[in-house]
């Protein structure tokens, strides 16, 4: 029986975290402008006042001093491409032809593990560095993308979804599935599901690459392994909306495709939602599935705007992902503030409480890990992030003139970046630290 004394860290500055949707909810957050975030054995053991709870920390324990600063969950991205880091802002005319010229070629060079190590390790330290904790990762069709990825997250303890890529048509034959690549997918999530801090993605593609065989296989799969998640692209622009049509006639719409196969469902994720109807919301919100919106990918590649009210009004589930590489950012703020310019250009608002929600316990309760990331709930896990709303002189001049949370909060989505992120923690172990700082 164990005897070692826990481990306590604790860290004093501004404290927000969420229990509910600000778009729906009256008392959706807590705000402690001189708070205390007490870390136990890498998870929470309280998040409040710091008059409150200062009194009761262990003798002799100095909480380290962000005052000043902002503490908030570490920031989820539900949609990105780890391989495709390489290929960020390469032109293209439309989301096909980027696939074929630059998307497929640099994917074939994941086959070679050394190269995989390289790119997972840039990769995760990018995420770290902008304050993203927990990323909903596509992989390659590649077997050894998905064990470097894992491998160069567990050794950062992330908590960190994943997945290999499925697809046997319409695709270069250099990355094409063959026989029992789903089965190769079955070995990946007994490797690593549920491994550490690891889950896994069962990840086909897009439907155009997929046969109807291929696909009635992954819902044999995800049958067989409820709890693993779900993850693929949908309605991304109309050319792929028609294609999809003339592959599936006996679909309904897009997404029918894959309701059809069983695969929506919790823990299933589906990129970009543009050119969705009211039915297949409607769908989303019975199914349980998310959207991961991603406004700075649909607006480098041209393909629509998300219509943010028309999911809220049919109760879907909608988090934010970065793409990347279509993407242009690994930053969730940079993704916020896209994703306010696509809110008004659709005729809605996205205040800055709603994107933050969206970025952090929106995105774990569309992943099911309430509880588990996301807040500041005792006994989650303690992945945060610091907030520096000085990090650059336009920020810090813009902070000095803020007379609420919310101004606040919206001068950080719309103004900051890489450099607002002071530091991120993990499991309670800092893994990334804004160069140039000092505790």
């Amino acid at each position: 029986m164990s005897t070692a004394t826990p481990t306590v860290q604790a860290y004093r500055a501004s404290l927000l975290h969420f229990h509910a949707d600000p778009a729906f909810s009256a008392d959706a957050y807590s705000w402690f402008e001189d708070g205390l975030l007490v870390v136990e054995d890498g998870r929470v053991k309280a998040a409040g006042d710091y008059a409150q709870l200062a009194p009761a920390l262990p003798a002799g324990l100095v909480p380290v001093d962000y005052r000043g600063q902002i503490i908030t969950p570490g920031f989820i991205d539900t949609h990105l491409h780890y391989p495709q880091t390489d290929m960020i802002a390469s032109p293209s005319p439309g989301l096909l032809p980027w696939l074929e010229t630059y998307t497929f070629p640099t994917e074939r060079q994941f086959a070679d593990p050394a190269h995989a190590r390289a790119t997972a390790e840039f990769f995760l330290d990018e995420l770290t560095r902008c304050g993203t904790t927990t990323a909903v990762v596509y992989c390659t069709v590649h077997r050894e993308s998905v064990d470097a990825f894992f491998e160069a997250s567990e050794a950062r303890n992330l908590r960190m979804v994943a997945g290999k890529v499925l697809m046997d048509r319409n695709c270069p034959d250099f990355l094409r599935d063959t026989e029992g690549q789903v089965g190769e997918s079955e070995a990946l999530i007994n490797k690593w599901h549920k491994h550490a801090r690891s889950l896994y993605a069962i990840t086909p593609r897009f439907a155009p690459t997929s046969s109807p065989a291929q696909l009635g296989a992954i819902a044999e799969l995800a049958k067989a392994y409820p709890d693993t998640f779900i993850q693929t692209h949908v309605s991304e622009n109309q050319d792929e909306v028609n294609w999809v049509r003339e592959l599936y006639p006996d679909a309904r719409s897009y997404l029918g495709v894959y309701d059809g196969y069983g695969l929506m469902r919790p823990r299933a994720l589906f990129g970009h939602c543009i050119w969705l109807d009211d039915e297949d919301f409607a769908r989303m919100a019975a199914t349980g599935s998310a959207a991961s919106v991603c406004p700075t990918s649909n607006l480098f590649l041209g393909s629509g705007l998300f219509d943010f009210e028309k999911a809220d009004g049919a109760g879907a589930k909608v988090t934010l992902g970065t793409d990347v590489g279509a993407g242009t950012s690994f930053s969730m703020l940079q993704t916020m503030n896209e994703a306010y310019k696509v809110a008004r250009m659709k005729g809605s608002y996205l205040p800055a409480l709603r994107m933050f929600y969206l970025a952090t316990l929106g995105a774990a309760r569309a992943m099911d890990l309430e509880g588990t990331i996301g807040s500041f709930t005792v006994g989650a896990e303690a992945d945060f992030i610091v907030l520096d709303p000085t990090s650059t002189p336009l920020l810090a001049r813009r902070s000095s003139h803020c007379n609420s949370l919310e101004e606040q909060l919206f001068a950080l989505a719309l103004l900051g970046d890489d450099r607002a992120i002071r530091a991120t923690y993990a499991a309670g172990a800092k893994v990334h630290e804004r160069s140039g700082t000092v505790d």
